[in-house]
């Protein structure tokens, strides 16, 4: 009976980690979405256009190309994490 209590503590556990895994792989999966968005709008616009990053409560002067560096840093971290949830 003790060993059926704790296959069904370890269960219920499990699935609470699945739920919170394919959670943090749905929010990871919309910062990408963002991220594709982001690119695609950036790279309709002129090479000589200012862009800021945002940095806590000021924004900083940066280069089209390296908002799309930070930007595809983003999108592989976001691809390296979902990778390790899958598994």
């Amino acid at each position: 009976c003790s060993a059926f209590s704790e296959l069904q503590v370890k269960m219920i556990d499990t699935q609470q980690k699945v739920k919170i895994a394919d959670l943090q792989i749905d929010q990871l999966g919309r910062v990408q979405k963002h991220n594709k968005l982001t690119q695609a709008e950036i790279a309709t616009l002129p090479n000589n256009t200012r862009l800021y990053e945002g940095v806590g409560r000021m924004f900083i002067l940066q280069s089209k190309e390296e908002i799309n560096n930070l930007l595809l840093d983003k999108q592989k971290t976001a691809d390296n994490k979902i990778k390790e949830l899958e598994v």
